[in-house]
């Protein structure tokens, strides 16, 4: 059995025993179709900057200003928007012009990471961390510090709508969690990705432009980020700066958690999805046992720190079955000596 199906059965068991218990302990509250309605609307925003973080970590890094590439797109993106009743304008076009313009903000953060990261050497972990500040910055420069409202009715259908009875933006995750599985397993920049993560020196050495490959993940990053930002404006009808910053942790611990290796080299979009409703399923288990918010915040930490230790031994393990495997390949035949 291959890796990724292998981590992708061992998910689903554990999402599945996980609803079991938690449904045992809850009969009658968390196993409802209200109950997974809300759960549909609550995840697509950080299941979009985990989508983000996953592609990073895949490629050996990681986005710290995935929570700050959102809140500045979404701001810019609602100066526009608040400001539909005064333009010339129909609303569908403020609303095309929005989104578009939302898009094009975050495009250009993943731009200024990807050149950072790939082409000035500075280590993705600094270079976002950095970028995460200036983001943010410019963000509450820009509204100095107040919030943004007021967009038009059409606009707000995106975040609270409904089709089928499915919510809309729980339908757009996974249209774009679709893409995201296609761009690993079906184009040169997924298998490009992968190696890179694997090995920068062997990617070089195989005609892979790894510059190329870092600065188109870190555009796809910051367009997700984008993305993520049109869900959050539309689903409150209003934007602040800094709005999400506790989704970088949560975006983190399900990239992880859905199996993606934070050295490198290895993830899946079905993993990640699955590693979101484990989180999902958990969380919402919390909220109906009146666990607090702060031990909440614990258990991510804790989960965070407990999944880098998996990794890190099975990381080691690999390592040394692999060197076993190789020595045993490169001992003689008894009968050859």
């Amino acid at each position: 059995m291959n890796t990724k199906l292998s981590t992708n059965l061992t998910l689903l068991a554990i999402l599945l025993v996980l609803t079991a218990v938690i449904s045992l302990l809850l009969p009658g509250q968390f196993l409802t179709g209200r109950n997974f309605a809300s759960m549909g609307r609550q995840f697509p925003e950080y299941g979009l900057l985990s989508l983000a973080n996953m592609l990073a970590m895949i490629t050996g890094g990681i986005d710290l200003s995935v929570t700050s590439v959102m809140s500045l797109s979404g701001v810019v993106s609602a100066q526009l928007l608040s400001r539909w009743e005064s333009l010339p304008l129909s609303p569908a076009l403020v609303i095309l012009l929005g989104i578009l313009l939302a898009f094009a903000v975050s495009a250009l953060c993943g731009l200024i990471n990807g050149a950072l990261i790939a082409y000035v050497r500075v280590p993705a972990i600094i270079a976002t961390l950095g970028t995460q500040g200036l983001f943010l910055g410019i963000a509450i420069g820009i509204t100095r510090g107040s919030g943004v409202g007021g967009f038009p009715d059409p606009f707000l259908f995106i975040g609270n709508g409904e089709v089928a009875g499915i919510p809309m933006q729980f339908l757009i995750y996974l249209a774009v969690a679709l893409l995201v599985g296609l761009l690993l397993t079906r184009t040169r920049q997924g298998f490009s990705m992968r190696m890179y993560g694997s090995s920068p020196l062997v990617s070089r050495f195989s005609g892979v432009n790894n510059e190329a490959v870092l600065m188109r993940t870190y555009l796809t990053t910051g367009l997700l980020a984008g993305a993520a930002s049109i869900i959050v404006i539309s689903g409150v009808n209003s934007i602040r700066p800094g709005y999400g910053s506790e989704y970088l942790l949560i975006s983190v611990l399900i990239a992880i958690l859905g199996g993606t290796d934070p050295a490198g080299g290895f993830g899946t979009a079905l993993g990640l999805t699955l590693g979101i409703f484990i989180l999902q399923v958990l969380q919402s288990g919390l909220n109906f046992l009146n666990f607090s918010p702060f031990f909440k915040k614990f258990m991510w930490g804790l989960l965070l720190v407990a999944l880098m230790v998996f990794h890190h031994f099975r990381r080691r393990y690999s390592q040394r079955r692999a060197a076993r495997l190789s020595a045993v390949e490169r001992e003689p035949v008894a009968g050859q000596r």
